[in-house]
C-alpha cells in the first residue's frame, strides 16, 4: 500500500499508509460573508441549548426521526481535532426527510441561525462534517430503493449517498463487476468521496472517482430533490462533483462499472534516489498496457523495512533481500499491482516481467504477493481493525494532502524530503502522479505531450481521451500530470515531541509555506482554509463559479458550515437572494 489478510496486520505502518481518501468537509455561502475562524473544541465547551429551533423541528412529519439527546459522537470525526456539538442528529429513512428538514429551514429564513451537514461514516479530518448547533444528517441510516445493478452495454450500480463502497464492491461482484475507480480505503461513503474526488492508485488510468459517474440525485440548500447528469442540470451536476458538499447533499448515485478481476499481482520495490523513482512512476501512467493500480511512498529511515515486507510479500532473490539495509536513509517505494483472472496467470506474469525489466529500482527489493482482488481492495480495513484494539484508531490525525506540478516534484522533493522531514515521519508518506489525459508529457519524452493547450485542444476533440473533467469543482494544477501528496501522521495526544500535535502541525505548515514563497502551484486536495482569501486563492479563476452556484443552489448557505468557507446567512431581505 501476496498473503492472506491477517498476514497485512503485521505491517501496520505501511499498510495505514494507504488510508487516503476520506470523507470530508461540508460547508460554504457567499462572497460577502467571510469565513468563520473556527478552532478546535470540546464538546463540552459548546454548550446544548434547548431552543424554539428543537420545537419547530418537533413539528415535522418525517419517516425517520430526530435525536436531540446523547449526540456528542456527532461532534467527532476521524481528524479527532475538532469537536462542535449540533443541536440536533437526522436520521432519515427517506430523501424527503432531508428534503423537508432543509426545506423547513429555507423557509425560516433569516430568523434562523440552523445549518446542515450530512455526515457518512465519519472520516472527515477537520470538522467538516460537523454543524455547530445545527443539524447532522446520519446519512449511513437513509434508506430507499435497494442497490440496484445494470449489467448492459455500460453497466452501473445506483447507490444510495450513504453506502459504504465497501458494500458497493460485495453486491456488484455478484455480478462479476465492480467500480473502476476507488479510494484506498473503503469504508466511506458514496456521497462523502465524491463531494472531494475519490483520488488513488487507479485514478491514473480511470481518472478519479467524480469523473466515472453519470447520474445524481442530489437535495439542494432550498430542499428540492433534483436528478442531474451531465445533459440534465449539468451545472448542479458538475458542481456537486468534489463540491465538498456547499451546493447539495448527494442521496443516490449512479456509478459506472466494468468486468471485475479475480487477482492481484502486488508488487513493492525500492529506489533510493527520487528523480529515478518518480520517472518510472511517470512512464508507467504513460504506457499504453501498463499496470492497474501504481502509487508509491516515502520511506524515512526505517529499520528492518523488507523484514516487515516478508510478512505478506515474497523477495524476488531472499539472499540479497536479506542484506538490505533501510535504516539511515531515505527511500522511495513503487507500489503497483496488476490485476488478472486465474487461467490468465502466465500472460499476467510475461507483462509484468516486461514491465519490470524498463524499469530502475534496487533489484534486491522486488518482493511479490498474489492476493483476491478484495483482499487487495480491502487491504486497509485489516489496519483498522489492528489499530482500534491497540486504542489507536481515536487519535488526532493532522493529514495534509497536496497536488504538486510535474515539473516542480523535483524541487519539492529536494527540500521536503530533504530538509523539512529530517526524522521518522509520524505516519505514512504517500506519492504518485496521475495524468488528466491518455497522453502524458513524460521525461523521457517517450509520449509528448508538451502543454497544457494542447491537453485542451484534444478534450475538445477526443473527449473519451481525458479523464478528469474541468468542469466539477475539484481543484487540481494547471498542469496535465501532478502528484498526490499525502502526509498521513498520527499524533500522540500527550507527547510534545516530533510525535506530538503541535509538532507535526508546525511542520505542515512549513511544507505550506515552502511551496508559497516557491510558487510551485501546489493546490490542497481535501482543502482546508481558514479565511476566505485564502479560499480565493484556492479557486482562482474558479471562484466566481463557486459563488455563482453557491448563490444558486445554496443562497442562505445552509449546507456543510463544517467547511467553513462561507457563513450562515442572516440576512433580513428576501432569502433567495445573495
Amino acid at each position: 500500500m501476496g498473503s492472506p489478510p491477517s498476514a497485512s496486520l503485521k505491517q501496520n505502518n505501511l499498510i495505514f499508509l494507504v488510508f487516503i481518501v476520506i470523507l470530508f468537509f461540508c460547508s460554504m455561502p457567499d462572497k460577502a460573508n467571510l469565513c468563520s475562524n473556527q478552532s478546535s473544541v470540546n464538546p463540552s465547551a459548546v454548550p446544548y441549548k434547548r431552543s424554539s429551533n428543537i420545537s419547530s423541528l418537533e413539528t415535522l412529519q418525517l419517516d425517520g426521526y430526530f435525536s436531540f439527546d446523547h449526540i456528542d459522537y456527532a461532534a467527532k470525526d476521524f481528524g479527532n481535532r475538532y469537536h462542535f456539538l449540533p443541536l440536533a442528529v437526522l436520521h432519515p429513512k427517506s430523501v424527503s426527510d432531508i428534503s423537508n428538514t432543509i426545506k423547513h429551514i429555507f423557509k425560516m429564513g433569516s430568523t434562523s441561525k440552523l445549518t446542515v451537514a450530512a455526515r457518512g461514516h465519519s472520516h472527515s479530518l477537520q470538522g467538516q462534517a460537523q454543524a455547530h448547533q445545527g443539524i447532522v444528517i446520519n446519512m449511513e441510516s437513509l434508506q430507499g430503493p435497494e442497490m440496484q445493478i445494470h449489467t448492459g452495454e455500460l453497466p452501473y450500480v445506483d447507490a444510495s449517498g450513504g453506502d459504504l463502497w465497501i458494500n458497493i464492491l460485495h453486491e456488484t461482484l455478484k455480478y462479476g463487476l465492480a467500480p473502476k475507480s476507488w479510494t484506498d480505503y473503503l469504508h466511506l461513503t458514496v456521497g462523502g468521496t465524491l463531494s472531494n474526488a475519490g483520488i488513488s492508485g487507479q485514478a491514473f488510468k480511470h481518472g478519479p472517482q467524480i469523473n466515472n459517474i453519470y447520474q445524481l440525485e442530489v437535495v439542494t440548500g432550498k430542499g428540492e430533490v433534483v436528478t442531474c447528469t451531465e445533459k440534465q442540470n449539468a451545472e448542479l451536476f458538475y458542481g456537486v462533483l468534489g463540491g465538498l458538499g456547499q451546493f447539495g447533499i448527494i442521496t443516490r448515485a449512479r456509478i459506472s462499472l466494468e468486468p471485475a478481476p479475480k487477482m492481484v499481482k502486488w508488487i513493492r520495490v525500492l529506489y533510493d534516489e527520487f528523480s529515478k523513482f518518480s520517472s518510472d512512476q511517470e512512464r508507467l501512467i504513460s504506457s499504453k498496457d501498463s499496470f492497474d493500480y501504481i502509487e508509491g511512498l516515502v520511506i524515512i529511515n526505517r529499520t528492518g523495512l523488507l523484514n516487515n515486507w516478508r510478512s505478506s510479500f515474497n523477495p524476488k532473490d531472499p539472499l540479497q533481500a536479506s542484506r538490505f539495509i533501510s535504516e539511515g536513509k531515505t527511500l522511495y517505494c513503487l507500489e503497483i499491482a496488476k490485476y488478472f483472472s486465474p487461467d490468465e496467470s502466465d500472460i499476467m506474469n510475461q507483462k509484468t516481467e516486461s514491465l519490470l525489466s524498463e524499469l530502475s529500482y534496487i533489484s534486491s527489493t522486488l518482493f511479490l504477493s498474489e492476493v483476491s482482488y478484495v483482499e487487495f481492495l480491502d487491504r486497509v480495513h485489516l489496519s483498522e481493525i489492528n489499530l482500534r484494539s491497540k486504542g489507536l484508531w481515536e487519535i488526532p490525525h493532522p493529514w495534509m494532502n497536496l497536488l504538486i506540478p510535474r515539473t516542480k516534484i523535483i524541487e519539492f522533493a529536494q527540500e521536503v524530503f530533504g530538509n523539512i522531514l529530517t526524522g521518522n515521519s509520524n505516519g505514512p508518506i504517500l506519492i504518485y502522479p496521475v495524468n488528466k489525459s491518455k497522453y502524458s508529457h513524460t521525461r523521457n519524452k517517450t509520449i509528448n505531450f508538451p502543454s497544457i493547450f494542447e491537453y485542451y485542444i484534444i478534450k475538445l476533440i477526443f473527449p473519451s481521451h481525458c479523464r478528469w473533467n474541468n468542469r466539477t469543482s475539484l481543484i487540481t494544477p494547471d498542469e496535465e500530470t501532478f502528484y498526490q501528496v499525502a502526509f498521513l501522521s498520527s499524533a500522540m495526544p500527550s507527547s510534545t515531541g516530533r510525535d506530538g500535535l503541535f509538532h507535526i502541525l508546525a511542520q505542515n505548515q512549513r511544507i505550506l509555506d515552502f511551496c508559497s514563497k516557491a510558487g510551485l502551484g501546489a493546490k490542497q486536495y481535501m482543502p482546508h482554509y481558514s479565511t476566505q482569501e485564502e479560499w480565493q486563492a484556492h479557486f482562482g479563476l474558479q471562484w466566481e463559479v463557486f459563488v455563482k452556484r453557491k448563490s444558486t443552489y445554496d443562497p442562505m448557505a445552509i449546507l456543510a458550515p463544517g467547511q467553513r468557507i462561507f457563513r450562515r446567512k442572516y440576512l433580513s431581505h428576501d432569502a433567495g437572494h445573495l
